[in-house]
């Protein structure tokens, strides 16, 4: 049993959070920036309730974070109240975030100089995957640092990588985004083909999930895009905040992301329906609207 904290519990961190409690076993004390979302978690799994980060991580082993963004990251780490200012020498700071790879070499540094590691560890799965313990890790930091924090991850993790060194982690959480929106744009003009052609889509989608075009986003996500269901995992903001540092890194690295930068602005119509908050298969819905128009 270790000491961990855990700085943010929103959709994803929340589970998380319990499953550090619950499986692992691990002696938990969560920060929020709504207290009352950290005390109803604490109700839920018996773990402590901090009232700043620098408080939770007092003493810990292990800080995990999991926030919206690179400057939340920055706030709940370095920042006045932040938990870099109380880690303890050989603690590992874990940043579930998914944020650019210039903030995880940031704070991969700041923590050195502490005596500290980082781990910069977004992750892939959804809410479904956080709730069910499932979630793919992608880790960028030094292997004696991973190969420490592990066993701790495990504990919401399917899967657990090192990717490389500090920042390879989110690099492969860009990979990751830059294909779910290309396929799920696929998906959506798919749907919206076998409708306008009258074919019965549960029939097609029967037809060809064995083949070369299935994705976990057509096994998962084909029956709710078809009933203009939208309510069911990541939110069109979060993936345009992806997406926006997929096309900030490209800039930077020379890559080149025609589709995901189309799909960036069809993600950007969907927000001006007032689909902010719908999951990202809602890219149909752009195309549904267009035929109302």
């Amino acid at each position: 049993m270790a000491k961990v904290a855990f700085i943010g519990l929103g959709v994803m961190g929340y589970p998380m959070a319990g499953f550090l409690k619950t499986k692992g076993g691990h002696d938990v004390t969560v920060y929020n920036r709504t207290t009352a979302k950290a005390e109803k978690w604490a109700a839920e799994f018996g773990g402590h309730v901090a009232h700043t980060p620098k408080e939770a991580a007092e003493g810990c082993d292990f800080i995990f974070a999991c926030v919206g963004n690179d400057d939340d990251l920055r706030s709940v780490t370095t920042g006045p109240d932040g938990a870099f200012h109380s880690l303890k020498s050989g603690a590992v700071f874990v940043d579930n975030t998914t944020a650019s790879a210039d903030v995880a070499r940031e704070l991969y540094a700041a923590a050195n100089e502490k005596g500290c590691g980082f781990i910069d560890a977004p992750v892939s799965g959804g809410q479904a995957g956080a709730e069910n313990g499932v979630l793919t890790v992608m880790c960028g930091g030094d292997q004696d640092v991973f190969d420490k924090a592990k066993p701790v991850i495990d504990c919401f993790a399917k899967s657990v990588g090192l990717m490389g060194d500090s920042g390879a982690g989110q690099l492969t959480k860009m990979v990751n985004q830059i294909c779910i929106a290309g396929l799920v744009q696929g998906l959506s003009e798919a749907i919206h083909f076998a409708k306008k052609a009258d074919l019965d889509v549960e029939k097609v989608i029967s037809a060809i999930r064995g083949g070369a075009a299935q994705s976990w986003q057509m096994e998962n996500r084909w029956q709710t895009m078809n009933a203009s269901e939208f309510e069911f995992g990541f939110a069109v903001d979060w993936m345009r905040k992806d997406l926006g540092i997929c096309l900030s890194t490209a800039n930077e690295t020379g890559a080149r992301l025609p589709v995901t930068a189309l799909v960036d602005q069809f993600y950007a119509e969907i927000q001006a329906m007032g689909g902010n908050r719908w999951d990202t298969s809602s890219l149909i819905a752009r195309l549904e609207n267009a035929d109302k128009k």
